[in-house]
């Protein structure tokens, strides 16, 4: 898993590296070559978009020194913690999801993964199996019981 995110990462990062370094000096170019820069929305977007591809890249930079000083013996085997694939039973219609629990913004709803940081991952952080959980949503509380998890070890 930490693998994967770290290739994601860094196809990302090239892929704002080849915008950075090649696509945006075109366009600032191309903009420059029309004349006044105070009226020019070419340029001023081709700028903002620069500063956005920077900080991108520095939030990137960042996720990859965290992933990498990561250290899978501290993972919990014997409750829910980064990397575990998470059974739960909703308490008011009966029904089983299921949840990987992954790190910062790697959220895929179609796919169930869910960040630690995200309401339901950070309720279901620590838990084992049988535990009851409740959670604040914007749609209102929910109530889940740990139906069975797998953790990054097992999995």
């Amino acid at each position: 898993m930490i693998e994967e995110l770290q290739r994601k990462i860094g196809d990302e990062a090239e892929t704002l590296l080849h915008e950075l370094n090649v696509i945006l000096p075109k366009e600032i170019e191309k903009a420059v070559a029309q004349g006044d820069l105070r009226e020019n929305s070419e340029y001023t977007a081709a700028l903002e978009r620069q500063g956005f591809v920077r900080a991108r890249l520095d939030y990137l930079a960042r996720r990859m020194s965290q992933l990498g000083e990561l250290d899978i013996e501290n993972i919990p085997t014997d409750r829910v913690g980064f990397g575990s694939k998470v059974a739960v039973r909703d308490l008011e219609d009966d029904e089983i999801e299921s949840f990987n629990l992954t790190i910062g913004d790697d959220v895929d709803i179609e796919n169930n993964d869910i960040s630690m940081e995200s309401p339901i991952g950070r309720a279901l952080l620590g838990k084992r199996k049988g535990a009851l959980v409740s959670v604040r949503l914007p749609a209102g509380a929910r109530e889940f019981e740990v139906v069975d998890f797998a953790t990054l070890h097992d999995l």
